[in-house]
């Protein structure tokens, strides 16, 4: 059954109209009199901690996860989770020192924080950069895998689901970051609900193949035995799979760098928390921290069984090409082809979740960082906030038009989730450098910021490539560990740069550093030490 039937269209119309409905209503409930540039980006104010989690999970998880971490998990195991439960705990210490930074200087887009510590120069380089990356890289790639899976489970074409993602997008994104935040809490509820549906699938099917009857307990024991290789966290140097999973890189290297640069200093996350206080934005990234914790049940564990029913005579066509080249991404496509009519709609409706969720969340960030960063700064200083809006709306749909007539030249990717993240970390060290010395250094200087910026790619492209041009004298770092490398060599140039330069061209009085502002409440210290303490028990269990 490769197509969705009646019943599967009917439940996922409830889904889309409740989620367009739910939109509206909170778009009229929360409306002002007069739509304010703030508002309508950030949501000052008027997002509940739970809704800012919720958020925070939904624009994250996308198709991303539910086919390229699948993917993962059929060709590596339980160790790609490495990228959701160490942000568990990057998402603690984004939530103590970096967040309150930006409150208390009340910044609203990173770019802002760029100009307002370093220059306007700094801050209009990256400003572009994040622009480019999140049209050509980010959106791109969420609606390739999206468009992917539902061409596979439905009657649509790829084409005809780039479309429909894109429209879906676009509307969900033209209410203002409010409605994203709220309506988020739905698509988190559907993302879960059917991603715990498709891992049950999966995990019944596995014992029936083994004559338990479709109990899921017995199913994750005969996991444990048949793919005994996909239950380490930690690869070790021999093993094939180090490459991606560099051995301890995972938990203290490059790993940390990726996830502070992603969760600390990404306008695309951040904004969620921004229009917030301090207490609340808190508690919404620590119980997106939690939900951080369950997603390889709904994302991995689904890939890792598909591994052991493949290896055990299922599903042999179902995961190759066209040419019979086995294609880890097909693994969530099929096990969603199987369930049957109304539960596989509740699925199709949870991948649609997360894909639209994500593509709302990024294209909320495009549009505040042309308005207010590009657009009020270089074209229209004197923009009305009525203004602001309607160019942030024509961002909006500008960059999903750009974004959805690129992504059919993805259509060569293998591992998708691996390739996204390999190419993101060309640039995320550099990144992560220049906010944490802008942050806790004052004698950083713009210079030092400058080249920072520009150099953090060429870098990145020569520990890439070098091992090929010099034919294999140059040693073939993993790519974790190259973005370690960079990071130190972004560091180390930068406070090489602004010590040489005079002491006076340092900005030390732009940016107000309040040390209280690092004291976290008993609850949120009990919620950090309970996740940590769930992480130290998975690491320790699957070493």
């Amino acid at each position: 059954m490769h197509q969705l039937q009646p019943l599967d269209y009917f439940v996922f119309l409830i889904y889309f109209a409740g989620v367009s409905a739910y939109g509206y209503y909170v778009y009229r409930r929360k409306k002002s009199a007069t739509t304010s540039s703030k508002d309508f980006f950030l949501a000052e104010g008027s997002l509940t901690w739970w809704a800012i989690g919720a958020s925070l999970i939904a624009s994250n998880i996308s198709a991303e996860h539910f086919i390229g971490m699948s993917g993962s998990g059929f060709a590596l195991g339980l160790a790609i989770s490495s990228y959701e439960w160490m942000a568990a705990a990057t998402l603690i210490i984004v939530a103590i020192f970096i967040i309150p930074v930006y409150l208390k200087n009340k910044i609203f887009t990173m770019p802002q924080f760029l100009s307002v510590r370093y220059n306007d120069k700094v801050s209009t380089i990256m400003a572009i950069f994040w622009l480019l990356v999140y049209v050509f890289v980010n959106l791109t790639s969420i609606i390739y895998l999206g468009a992917l899976a539902i061409s596979s489970i439905s009657n649509l074409s790829f084409e005809a689901a780039i479309v429909g993602l894109s429209v879906f997008s676009v509307l969900v994104t033209l209410g203002g970051m409010k409605v994203i935040g709220y309506t988020d809490v739905v698509q988190v509820i559907v993302l879960i609900i059917g991603g715990l549906i498709t891992t049950y699938l999966a995990l019944s099917l596995l014992a029936d193949r083994f004559g338990f009857d479709g109990n899921i307990w017995k199913a994750l024991g005969i996991l444990r035995k048949e793919a005994p290789t996909h239950f380490h966290m930690i690869f070790k140097k021999d093993d094939p799979h180090y490459y991606e999973l560099p051995g301890m890189s995972v938990l203290i290297g490059g790993m940390l760098i990726n996830n502070l640069a992603y969760w600390g200093c990404n306008q695309y996350i951040v904004q969620r928390a921004l229009g917030a206080d301090l207490k609340t934005a808190r508690k919404g990234i620590l119980f997106a921290a939690f939900l951080k914790l369950l997603i390889p049940v709904i994302a991995v564990l689904p890939g890792i069984t598909m591994f052991v029913l493949y290896k055990n005579g299922m599903f042999q066509a179902e995961m190759a090409d066209a040419a019979g080249t086995v294609k880890p991404d097909h693994a969530y496509p099929t096990l969603m082809n199987l369930l049957p009519a109304g539960l596989k709609g509740v699925a199709f409706a949870a991948l649609t979740a997360a894909i639209v969720a994500s593509l709302a969340g990024k294209a909320n960030s495009i549009s505040t960082i042309f308005s207010l960063d590009i657009y009020k700064k270089f074209f229209n200083k004197a923009a009305s906030e009525q203004k602001l809006v309607r160019v942030g709306r024509w961002a909006v749909i500008t960059a999903m038009v750009l974004a959805a007539l690129v992504t059919p030249a993805l259509r060569s990717l293998d591992q998708a989730y691996q390739f996204i993240q390999e190419y993101v970390g060309f640039f995320s060290p550099g990144v992560l450098a220049i906010f944490l010395l802008g942050m806790f250094w004052k004698r950083t200087t713009a210079g030092a910021a400058l080249a920072g910026a520009l150099l953090t790619i060429p870098i990145s492209t020569v520990l890439k490539f070098l091992p090929v041009w010099t034919r294999g004298a140059f040693p073939d770092y993993p790519f974790l560990d190259r973005m370690t490398i960079t990071f130190f060599c972004v560091v180390l140039l930068m406070a090489v740069i602004s010590l040489l330069s005079p002491q006076k061209t340092a900005v030390t009085a732009s940016i107000e550093l309040d040390k209280r502002l690092f004291r976290v409440s008993p609850e949120f210290l009990m919620g950090s030490v309970l996740i940590c303490g769930i992480l130290a028990a998975l690491y320790t269990a699957f070493w």
